[in-house]
């Protein structure tokens, strides 16, 4: 795969970033593939970016009404802000991620420094969706599960995690969780590279994609 010679900058990796995207439906294993690369690439600097951290801010929205609202369509998320913000990383410049707060379904007044890294990992159920985010990609991987284990892990995380009641992460799930999966995530697998059936532990596959970007790492790199 050709890489994009970038121009070095004090701080900065001295060649263009890796990134690799990394989508799936809501519970698929996603960030479990992410942390897995992570990892394993230990002599690389790595940096994970949630897409979830860049839903729009809805403090302005009634807090009774924030719980209604579609978190899983496409215009949910800032995804210009993700598009500048992955642009200024593979420019060498650091960006100030937002921090989001999924109680409260609102941004913090704190942002998170991320400095440029020698792989960027965009992780999210829409990271395939926007074909600006596509062209950016060096690897493009969906994660794939069983529709049932996807719901469980979702309801336990709801309930754990994010402070959902049953019958609120339940109805979520069926009034808009589900249908924008099969509206705009699901048909996003289309423009993956890879598939990774069997959530985020299939061994075999993460020790192919680590391969893969270590091989892609080491084209024109000095060593």
């Amino acid at each position: 795969m050709p890489r994009i010679p970038g121009r070095a900058r004090a701080g900065a990796p001295p060649h263009r970033p890796v990134i690799i995207g990394i989508s799936g439906g809501t519970g698929s294993g996603k960030t479990t593939v992410a942390k897995q690369v992570a990892s394993s690439l230990q002599d690389e600097s790595v940096i994970i970016i949630h897409h979830d951290s860049y839903y729009h801010d809805r403090a302005r929205i009634p807090r009774t009404e924030r719980a209604r609202l579609n978190y899983d369509h496409p215009e949910a998320f800032d995804t210009p802000l993700l598009v500048k913000h992955v642009e200024r990383l593979l420019a060498g410049q650091p960006i100030q991620k937002p921090i989001y707060d999924f109680k409260t379904h609102t941004r913090s007044p704190r942002r998170e420094t991320v400095k440029p890294a020698d792989v960027i990992l965009l992780e999210g159920i829409l990271v395939l969706d926007d074909e600006r985010l596509r062209r950016m990609m060096d690897i493009r991987i969906y994660v794939e599960a069983d529709d049932d284990e996807r719901f469980i892990r979702r309801l336990h995380r709801d309930i754990e995690v994010r402070g959902r009641t049953v019958e609120s992460a339940i109805e979520q799930y069926l009034d808009t969780v589900k249908p924008m999966h099969l509206e705009f995530v699901a048909p996003s697998k289309r423009y993956a590279d890879i598939i990774i059936p069997g959530g985020g532990y299939n061994e075999i596959a993460i020790d192919l994609l680590v391969t893969k970007i270590r091989d892609v790492l080491g084209v024109g790199k000095p060593r």
